[in-house]
């Protein structure tokens, strides 16, 4: 397993934070440019949509697992 790597990102004006294996880390960059999206438009999309009862590095994974599951289905 890799090991949790803390990244920060500035969304909507202020710093936040997230920890994240590299595996899901490559694969956030790879949908941002898939998409034609920086990273952290990808993130602050992602902060916005997110429950708030969620944090934003659960959400990360849970957009990368939900992206490679409709790959999969295509």
């Amino acid at each position: 397993m890799s090991a949790v790597e803390k990244r920060s990102v500035t969304i909507r004006g202020h710093r936040t934070s997230y920890s994240l294996e590299k595996p899901f880390y490559d694969d956030l960059v790879a949908i941002a440019g898939t998409r034609k999206l920086t990273l952290a438009a990808l993130v602050a999309e992602i902060d916005e949509t997110r429950p708030r009862d969620t944090n934003l590095s659960s959400a990360l994974r849970l957009h990368v697992l939900e992206w490679a599951k409709r790959a999969t289905s295509a």
